[in-house]
């Protein structure tokens, strides 16, 4: 037999980005908690909203089944001498509750095993509900108090519902006895629901006015919002954030839509964006679907319907429009004098104690990007003049204000002073990439300011000895690893990442700039490569960690040379030679270790069998052959020629003849042999 199952712990209004968290904590909790007990359950439904967290779970169980307590004992030959049994025999008898000739006998150990009847699940959902509520409590630092009691949750708790079926079960938690009672809306339902069994609670707080399913809110907001836009022909800039923390804001959601002043327009869109998405949680209306060009109109989601819908409309256009003016008032003061003339005011903003100013970084910025600009044939007037001006908006009223706007004003700034357009993009372009899945900057001078200011973190803080912990990165050194390689390798940059380093390590003013320092740095950096590349799906399969490693170990420190190498390894892995070239790569490697030094001269008028000649031949050909090609795929495919005479070579020839020349012959064949395969790659590394 078995019933549905519903858990509601009704709160006062819960932080919205806990809303979701908890929520799945609950729904997994309970569920984890019915299943480790070994109750079968079916479906299993979240519901979320500020005022209550609950899941419903179809199908549960009445009872437990029968249940197994087993016991492993002493050792036989410890509990029995002379066929009776010692004292540690009869203690572990007694203590199992039974005589000794009951306890069987499993492994060389005395055994005993006991069955009985499963609890039913109405006694086991106070264990459950504890377990579960321990978890939800991990999510919170910081819990609340109330009323006279002790315990704690992230808001008080007003009420708590459990229906095991049509039965309550009188759960006792929060100073509270769990009942069939819920409620509705605080405003459109205040009063008491009383639910007559678990299939009718989503019916039923919809009725008061509670759309309790999280993620179908979400859908019904997003449609309200996109149904308020089309009608002003519009088109509303909804964010996944934005949309789930509204969603974990109301309970019954009604959209509108409200107005700011049109010469507040005059302000960059990503201002108006910053200021009424996140301070106000409202939605922004653009007039095309490429988001270009921004209206006056926003939408917001009310959490309740009012009679008189224009006093909501007013209230939130009032809130809206100081934040508007203050930022309107940021603009036009910044706009006084040119960006370069905020660059004085960088001397005073410390970067790091050890490592100066941010006027002082902002030195180091331009000569790393002249240098990578050099050696890209780039435009070095215009990525240095760039870099001079990276960080001059971080001094600005409105980056103040809105410290995530940095760059993105610098760009307006810089393009409001007269400065090309190539430098003003740059500036806009520097942070990223700023996360994972965001792109790289766009313009070839955005991306050498982008490296080089990463570049100059990453060397300034390894070189004072705050490099990454396992589980503290202050400066987001991982992610600027991460954005080094992935401009190298998306923007196709022939940059060697060691000569980089060494550069940036050199114009650091404080700290260890030596080659321990810059050995370390290139190691981080290859870490934070393999985390990108080993994994990734090419061709359907996967790239492996042994691919990674045959070409890491022919120490290839240019990114971009490192990740053509690896996919063409990746792709020669599924070629029939593969394993057999690979395998007799190991047995060479093993060969020429333990014959130590060996030369390189080939005496072709030392060898005894034709498999000498033939693989001297087929290795030389595939040499010329690979010397003409800059394919790494092909060059390996080239390489595939070598297996049979290879083969042919250990079958026909004994490498450790009596003759010393003569073996020094074949170990000098051996090692070019050993050459040529590791000219993409060690071969070796790979399985074989």
């Amino acid at each position: 037999m078995s019933r549905a199952l519903l858990l509601e712990i009704g709160t006062e209004d819960l932080p919205a980005r806990y809303v979701a968290p908890l929520s799945a904590a609950l729904t997994r909790g309970i569920g984890d908690g019915l299943t480790k007990r070994g109750l079968g359950h079916g479906a299993v439904e979240s519901f979320a909203t500020p005022r209550r967290l609950a899941v419903l779970i179809a199908d549960v169980d009445e009872q437990q089944p029968m249940q197994t307590q087993e016991r492993l004992g002493p050792a036989l030959k410890a509990a029995i001498k002379d066929g009776q049994p010692t004292p540690a025999g009869l203690g572990f008898a007694k203590s199992c509750g039974v005589e000794f000739s009951d306890l069987g006998e499993k492994d060389g150990k005395l055994y005993f095993a006991r069955q009985s009847p499963g609890k039913a699940t109405a006694e086991l959902l106070a264990d459950i509900f504890e377990d579960t509520l321990k978890q939800m409590d991990e999510l919170v630092p910081k819990r609340m108090r109330w009323g006279n009691g002790d315990e704690t949750f992230v808001r008080p708790v007003q009420w708590l519902c459990c229906l095991f079926g049509t039965d309550v079960v009188p759960l006792q938690r929060f100073g509270l006895s769990a009942g069939r009672l819920s409620y509705g809306h605080r405003f459109h339902a205040p009063a008491a629901i009383e639910l007559t069994e678990p299939a009718a609670y989503a019916d039923a707080l919809r009725a008061a006015h509670v759309w309790a399913d999280l993620a179908s809110r979400k859908a019904e907001i997003r449609h309200q919002i996109e149904k308020q836009a089309a009608a002003m022909h519009g088109h509303a800039r909804i964010t996944d954030d934005l949309l789930e923390e509204v969603a974990a804001l109301v309970e019954w959601p009604v959209a509108i839509t409200g107005h700011f002043e049109e010469h507040f327009l005059e302000l960059p869109p990503e201002v108006i964006v910053a200021t009424v998405e996140t301070n106000q949680r409202y939605f922004t209306v653009f007039s095309d679907v490429a988001q270009t060009q921004l209206t006056h109109a926003f939408i917001t989601v009310a959490n309740i319907e009012s009679r008189d819908v224009t006093q909501v409309i007013t209230g939130n256009e009032r809130v809206v429009r100081p934040r508007l003016a203050d930022a309107l008032f940021f603009w036009q003061q910044d706009l006084k004098q040119p960006l370069a003339a905020y660059g004085e005011t960088l001397e005073t903003v410390t970067f790091q104690k050890e490592l100066g100013t941010t006027a002082a970084k902002v030195g180091r910025i331009v000569a790393l990007a002249g240098r990578i600009a050099e050696t890209l044939g780039a435009d070095v007037t215009a990525a240095r003049r760039a870099a001079s001006l990276c960080k001059n908006d971080l001094v600005t009223k409105m980056v103040f204000e809105f410290p995530e706007l940095q760059g993105l004003m610098g760009g307006y700034y810089a393009s409001k002073a007269g400065e090309p357009a190539a430098v003003a993009t740059a500036i806009r372009e520097h942070y990223l990439p700023t996360q994972q899945g965001t792109p790289i900057p766009a313009t070839r001078e955005g991306q050498i300011v982008a490296l080089a200011d990463k570049l100059d973190t990453l060397a300034g803080i390894f070189a004072i000895g705050q490099k990454p912990t396992a589980s503290k990165d202050p400066f987001a050194l991982r992610r600027a690893a991460l954005g080094v390689l992935r401009i190298c390798l998306e923007a196709e940059l022939p940059l060697d990442l060691v000569e980089m380093l060494r550069y940036a390590l050199e114009q650091q003013p404080a700290g260890k700039r030596d080659a321990a320092t810059l050995s370390e740095l290139v190691d981080f950096v290859q870490e934070r490569l393999r985390a990108y590349l080993v994994g990734q799906e090419i061709d359907a399969r996967t790239i492996a960690s042994e691919t990674f490693e045959a070409v890491r170990a022919l120490g290839i420190t240019q990114p971009l040379d490192f990740r053509r190498r690896l996919l063409a390894v990746h792709s020669f892995a599924t070629h029939a030679a593969a394993p057999n070239l690979a395998a007799a790569n190991k047995r060479v490697r093993n060969i020429l270790k333990q014959a130590g030094d060996v030369g390189d001269a080939i005496d072709a008028t030392r060898f005894e069998h034709d498999a000498e000649k033939t693989l001297q031949a087929q290795i030389d050909a595939v040499t010329a052959q690979n010397a003409q090609s800059t394919d790494y795929a092909q060059q390996l495919v080239n390489l595939a020629a070598l297996r049979e005479p290879i083969d042919a070579f250990f079958d026909g020839v004994m490498v450790n003849a009596e003759d010393a020349v003569v073996r020094a012959n074949r170990l000098a064949l051996l090692a070019r042999f050993d050459a040529a395969c590791r000219a993409v790659a060690d071969l070796s590394q790979l399985p074989g």
